[in-house]
């Protein structure tokens, strides 16, 4: 006699649905929904690391050791990272390889075979391990001799629906320096990079804190540079302000509900991030700003508050009482990124130089202008760190 559950269903069916649960896939997101079209338009770029594809659904499809497959596809994302680092240091002065590559390999862990009876939960597991590890955060290392340890951060390309070839030259900026050494005043100075990405989910759930955290808590770093594309020229953002304020969306195409008319503070582990409305960054002006180059470095002071408008401020005394709409790097996520490193600095008490630089914008890509941008950027971190 055929066993049935209270159900009506027998063993076998029960299995059998048990098994396609397990293989059960994960919906894409809106970024990876992009690659196909990328695929079109911009096949050299998006194919350019395909055996870093094959490779990775090759241990998907082959693995039954759930930790150990974990572990290696953690390795898959370095390996990228490291595969793009060096490309952009051989002369390749294009990021997107790596973001298009790293989305791909999301969407072969969400979706491919496994070779055990793999779960959703799992999965996403496996998806965080090659984004953390594809974007640097595994890659941080600081050589012995070091004695100025510089960590520089970059952005993936975004607004990808205006224009899905578009690059950051801040991505490329920190491809090109990851591990770059010299010699600044007798010491051995060494920059480190990591690529964040633009996603708001991503900042409220605290990756700029997880980042620098431990370098402020044990005071092991000596500068933190963070940089995004922005305007004509080169802009050190002075005061970067609280609230967000753009009412543009991320790479995922959400928005916060926040604008220029209505801005909004951003969260932090579920709360409201709690810090004052502008805070004065920490980075040597002068001395980045005596740098040559075919952009004029600016030391943007501009602001917007709600009952001031937008104007110049003199000091962050000038903006005690204010409530920001905009700081100098405005209301998106690159003043964003700028505020939380530097409220982080003021809670651990840590007097380093900490600051934003936003890097002429490019149109599309142009390896030219981008190669010319991540030049003078290095240029301006050789200069903040002969004054350390």
């Amino acid at each position: 006699m055929t066993k049935r559950n209270s159900l009506g269903l027998t063993i076998s069916s029960l299995l059998m649905i048990m098994t396609t649960s397990a293989q059960a896939s994960l919906a894409l997101d809106v970024e990876e929904q992009r690659v196909p079209q990328a695929t079109k338009l911009i096949p050299q770029v998006v194919e350019r690391y395909q055996s870093n594809n094959q490779s990775l659904e090759g241990l998907l499809s082959r693995s039954t050791d759930e930790l150990k497959v974990t572990q290696d596809i953690a390795v898959q994302g370095q390996l990228l990272w490291q595969k793009a680092v060096k490309d952009v240091q051989s002369g390749l002065d294009d990021d997107r390889p790596l973001y298009w590559t790293r989305l791909q390999m999301r969407s072969a862990l969400k979706q491919n075979s496994a070779g055990f009876n793999i779960v959703p939960w799992q999965r996403q597991i496996l998806v965080n391990a090659v984004e953390k590890a594809s974007r640097g955060f595994s890659d941080i290392n600081f050589k012995e001799d070091t004695q100025i340890k510089i960590l520089l951060t970059g952005f993936d390309p975004f607004f990808l629906d205006r224009d899905i070839g578009q690059s950051n030259p801040s991505g490329l900026t920190a491809l090109a320096l990851d591990g770059y050494t010299f010699n600044v005043n007798g010491k051995q100075a060494q920059v480190e990079t990591v690529m964040i990405p633009v996603r708001f989910a991503d900042f409220d759930d605290g990756i700029i804190e997880s980042l620098l955290t431990p370098f402020f808590r044990n005071r092991n770093i000596d500068m933190v540079v963070t940089v995004s594309m922005g305007r004509d020229d080169f802009d050190l953002e002075r005061f970067p302000g609280r609230n967000r304020s753009a009412a543009a969306p991320d790479n995922l195409n959400v928005l916060t509900g926040a604008s220029k008319q209505t801005p909004m503070p951003p969260l932090f582990n579920g709360g409201t991030l709690n810090g004052p409305e502008f805070i004065e960054f920490s980075l040597p002006v002068a001395a980045m700003q005596a740098v040559k180059g075919n952009w004029a470095v600016n030391d943007n002071h501009q602001v917007t508050t709600t009952s001031g408008g937008q104007f110049d401020a003199k000091s962050i005394h000038s903006l005690q009482n204010a409530t920001s709409v905009e700081g100098s790097g405005g209301g998106y996520l690159s003043n964003e990124i700028s505020y939380r490193s530097l409220l982080l600095r003021s809670q651990f008490d840590f007097d380093i130089p900490v600051g934003h630089i936003h890097t002429p914008r490019v149109k599309g890509h142009d390896s030219q202008v981008e190669g010319d941008i991540v030049e003078q950027v290095r240029a301006m971190v050789g200069a903040a760190a002969s004054t350390l």
